[in-house]
């Protein structure tokens, strides 16, 4: 897959880059960011995954994620792809924020007309994970995963699903459980459609209550989030990993919200969180 530079920039004794390629899965192509920290020539490097949330593209944690000091401190590569597939051709409903562009919820659609170009899922498992391998200096037995928002949501369920590929999981004001908030039912029920059990491979709480388990998560969620209550429901996943005998860290930060504001005062503690877990 040929991959094209769109800008590299020197941060942290380390490179901020941006990159397009074409994407077979998604079948648009398709943008994303690596930044690579000072390493020795022949060195590779352990991977962190992050997971952007609704509205949001690769830019959005690259410029204000505030990431770049500890992962250069911690000898961490760190990578961001977009949430959803983009260009004239790909579906969208314009007017609805979340869902559609922007809002791909990292599953792999069923349905009309969604099911040929959303597949979020197989192109952050299998297709990046691929093209990364082959470009960049990356040690891939190596890899956590973290996101925010739907992107929290995102490394809950892929982490959960792929326990052997990543050796931790985090969130920022994760969606625990889309199958049982409006943001998800809407989402998950265009684009899988109505069969409910079809959405548990997706819902971090329902994959628990399955059987599926992770040593490692750590989630951040701040008490003055807006949407807390409605769409995002921390106590559910609490809850389902007191049942099952799972002991996650989950810390409800006093005053912050759902903001970058939010992300960034915590992003240098997971990193650290994560290159522990990396290096072991």
């Amino acid at each position: 897959m040929k991959l094209e530079t769109l800008s590299e920039n020197r941060s942290h004794g380390g490179v901020q880059g941006v990159y397009s390629h074409h994407s077979e899965v998604i079948g648009t192509e398709m943008t994303f960011s690596v930044y690579l920290p000072p390493h020795s020539e022949g060195e590779t490097l352990p991977v962190l995954w992050y997971l952007s949330g609704l509205t949001c593209t690769h830019a959005n944690v690259t410029e204000k994620g505030e990431f770049r000091a500890a992962c250069a401190e911690h000898g961490i590569a760190f990578i961001a792809p977009d949430t959803s597939p983009r260009g004239e051709d790909v579906p969208d409903a314009e007017e609805e924020y979340d869902f559609g562009k922007g809002a791909g919820f990292y599953v792999d659609a069923t349905e009309e007309p969604w099911r040929k170009h959303y597949r979020m899922r197989s192109y952050i498992e299998r297709e990046l994970p691929e093209l990364v391998a082959a470009n960049f200096p990356l040690e891939m037995s190596r890899q956590s995963i973290t996101g925010h928002s739907m992107g929290g949501h995102g490394a809950l369920s892929i982490g959960l699903r792929n326990p052997d590929h990543f050796r931790s999981i985090s969130a920022f004001s994760p969606i625990v459980a889309p199958s049982q908030v409006p943001w998800g039912e809407k989402a998950l029920g265009r684009y899988l459609g109505d069969d409910r059990s079809s959405w548990r491979e997706y819902d971090a709480v329902a994959l628990i209550e399955d059987g599926t388990r992770h040593d490692h998560i750590l989630v951040d969620q701040g008490t003055a989030d807006d949407f807390l209550e409605d769409q995002l429901k921390t106590s559910l996943l609490s809850l389902a990993c007191a049942k099952a005998g799972m002991e996650p860290t989950i810390r409800m930060q006093e005053g912050y919200d759902h903001s970058y504001y939010f992300i960034s005062t915590f992003m240098a503690e997971h990193v650290a969180w994560h290159a522990e877990r990396l290096k072991a």
